[in-house]
C-alpha cells in the first residue's frame, strides 16, 4: 500500500484513520522493499543483518547447494529452527516478547509471513503460550485453533485459490480473527495481515482499476475490525497502528541479470545442476537480486560487479568485500558474514508515469510491462503507509519526521509497558504520542555517492539516509538511485 493512495474514494476507513490520528508521512520501510524482510522487520524491530532474514528467498547451501529456497514457508522454518538450535529469527519477536510478560496474542494472516511472528511450537507450559495463535495462509499453530476459525467462517476451510483481487482469502482471514479468536475476548496484542492490495498489484499495476478495487476491499476489511471492536465495547481504548510492509511500483521491463553475467562468461543461473567454486546463483526479487559466488571467489565477485555496472537496468549496488563503485552491505544493514549474498543489486527506477497515471516505474528480474513489483530502492517502495490512531496517540497530527518499520516494534512494547531488549535496532515513535510536547528528535541527513570508470562509460550510484536517534532510513535521491552515462 502506497501513501500516496490513502485517499477518500478508495479507503474512506484508512483515511479517516490518517485524518483524526497520526499518519507518518515520511516512513520507510526497509531494504530489501519484499515482505519477508519487511515483516521480519515488524515482528522484531531488527535489521536484517541483526534478524538474519535477509530476503523473500534466500541461498542456504547447507539447505539447498543448487539455487534458493522461500523464507516464510514452514519447512524451512523448522529445518534452520532444527540446525540453528531456534535461531532462524536469531532474536525475539514481539510476540514472544508479549507472552514472556504473561500475556497471550493471536497473530493472522492471508500470507505465511506471519509465520515469522511467532513459529512456537506450544510447548511452554504457560497460559500465555497455550492461549496464543498463529494463523498464515491458513496453516494454524497449534492445529487445535483451526477448527475455531473455520466455524467462524461457516465451517469452511481456507480458500487456497487466489483471486484477483483476493478477496476471498482475505475476508476469511478477517473472520478467523474477529468472529473465531475474538471470540471470547480480545487479547493485549493482535496483529492481521491481508493479502491486498498487494497481490492484484504485482497482477495489474499501481492505479488500475482492479488494483483500486483491492484497496477498497482491504479499506472494508478494516472498517469490520473496527466494528467488532466498537461492538466489543473496546474500540476507544484499543491502539491502531495500521501499516503496509512496503511501497509499490510499475514494472517498465524485465532485466536478464543472469544472463549478462553469462555473457561475460560466468557460469550464472538461478539454479545450479552441478555447483563447483566460482559458479553464481542469482536470486532474483522483483526489484532486486541477491548474487552468491560458490567458495566467494574474489575474482568472481569482482568480475560480476563489473559486469553489473555496465548493465543498463542495474541501479545501487552493495558488496560483501571492497569494490570501486559499490556501497558495502553494511551501508543498509545487511550481514557481511553467514550467507550474506556477495553482491545485491537494486534494479534502475524512474518517476515516470504508468497507463494509469501513477509515478514509479522500475527494471524488474522478471515481469512484464505494466504489471507490478517492489524489491528496489525507488523512493515508490521504500515510502510505505503507516497510520496510527487510538488513546495513546495525538489526533489530526501529520508526523513529518521520518520513522520506519524498524521503529513499530518498540512502539508496540512501550505502548504495553514492556522493556525492550537493548538488541532491538527501531526507536520509540516519541513524536506521535500523546501529551508528549517535546520537539521533534534531531535529523541527520546523508548523501552517499560511489563512482567507477567501466571502460567509455562512468558508473554514478546515490543513496540517501536519514539518520534519528541512532536510527538510519534509507530515502531514495531525487533522482534515479544508481546508473552510468558516457564519460
Amino acid at each position: 500500500m502506497r501513501p500516496d493512495f490513502v485517499r477518500q474514494q478508495y479507503c474512506p476507513n484508512l483515511y479517516s484513520l490518517a485524518t483524526n490520528g497520526v499518519f507518518f508521512r515520511r516512513n520507510h520501510c526497509a531494504y530489501v522493499s519484499t515482505t519477508i524482510v519487511n515483516g521480519t522487520v515488524l515482528a522484531r524491530g531488527t535489521y536484517p543483518g541483526h534478524s538474519g532474514i535477509l530476503a523473500n528467498s534466500d541461498f542456504r547451501e547447507e539447505l539447498n547447494s543448487q539455487t534458493s529456497i522461500a523464507s516464510e514457508v514452514l519447512e524451512t522454518v523448522r529445518r534452520v529452527d532444527l540446525i540453528s538450535g531456534g535461531k532462524y529469527v536469531a532474536v525475539d519477536t514481539v510476540a514472544e516478547l508479549i507472552q514472556a510478560a504473561g500475556h497471550y496474542t493471536y497473530i493472522a494472516g492471508t500470507k505465511s509471513v506471519t509465520l515469522l511472528h511467532d513459529r512456537s511450537l506450544r510447548c511452554e507450559d504457560t497460559e500465555a503460550h497455550r492461549k496464543s495463535v498463529t494463523l498464515g495462509c491458513g496453516l494454524s499453530l497449534p492445529r487445535a485453533a483451526t477448527e475455531r476459525m473455520n466455524k467462524a467462517n461457516d465451517d469452511k476451510v481456507f480458500p487456497n485459490t487466489d483471486t484477483i483481487p483476493n478477496v476471498a482469502s482475505d475476508t476469511w482471514t478477517i473472520k478467523a480473527l474477529t468472529h473465531g479468536l475474538w471470540k471470547n475476548g480480545v487479547p493485549k496484542y493482535s496483529l492481521l495481515w491481508l493479502s491486498d492490495p498487494d497481490k492484484t498489484q504485482h497482477a495489474k499495476g499501481v492505479g488500475a482499476p482492479e488494483s483500486l478495487a483491492a484497496i477498497e476491499a482491504s479499506d472494508k476489511n478494516l472498517g469490520e475490525v473496527l466494528k467488532v471492536l466498537e461492538q466489543k465495547g473496546i474500540r476507544g481504548k484499543t491502539d491502531l497502528m495500521v501499516v503496509s510492509d512496503h511501497g509499490f511500483s510499475s514494472v517498465a521491463r524485465g532485466g536478464d541479470i543472469p544472463g549478462a553475467l553469462r555473457r561475460a562468461g560466468l557460469n550464472a543461473h538461478t539454479k545450479l545442476e552441478n555447483p563447483e567454486p566460482g559458479d553464481v546463483v542469482v536470486v532474483e526479487l522483483g526489484g532486486s537480486a541477491l548474487i552468491y559466488v560458490i567458495d566467494h571467489r574474489e575474482d568472481v565477485i569482482r568480475k560480476a560487479a563489473t559486469v553489473l555496472q555496465g548493465c543498463d537496468f542495474s541501479g545501487v549496488i552493495f558488496s560483501r568485500i571492497e569494490l570501486e563503485g559499490t556501497f558495502p552491505l553494511s551501508t543498509v544493514k545487511y550481514p557481511t558474514d553467514g550467507h550474506a549474498p556477495d553482491l545485491v543489486v537494486s534494479m534502475r527506477w524512474t518517476d515516470d508515469k504508468n497507463d494509469f497515471g501513477a509515478p514509479g516505474y522500475m527494471m524488474a528480474t522478471g515481469g512484464t510491462r505494466g504489471t507490478g513489483a517492489h524489491g528496489s530502492l525507488s523512493r515508490f517502495e521504500m515510502n510505505n503507509t503507516l497510520v496510527a490512531t487510538g488513546p495513546s496517540f495525538k489526533r489530526g497530527f501529520v508526523s513529518k519526521t521520518p520513522s520506519g518499520n524498524i521503529d513499530i516494534a518498540p512502539t508496540i512494547l512501550h505502548l504495553l509497558g514492556i522493556t525492550r531488549p537493548d538488541s532491538m535496532d527501531g526507536r520509540v515513535l516519541k513524536e506521535a504520542l500523546a501529551g508528549n510536547g517535546a520537539p521533534a528528535p534531531e535529523l541527520r541527513e546523508r548523501k552517499l555517492e560511489a563512482s567507477r570508470t567501466v571502460g567509455f562509460l562512468r558508473w554514478d550510484q546515490y543513496l540517501r539516509i536519514c539518520d534519528i536517534e541512532g536510527v538510519s532510513y534509507f530515502a531514495s535521491s531525487a533522482e534515479s538511485v544508481g546508473g552510468w552515462r558516457y564519460r
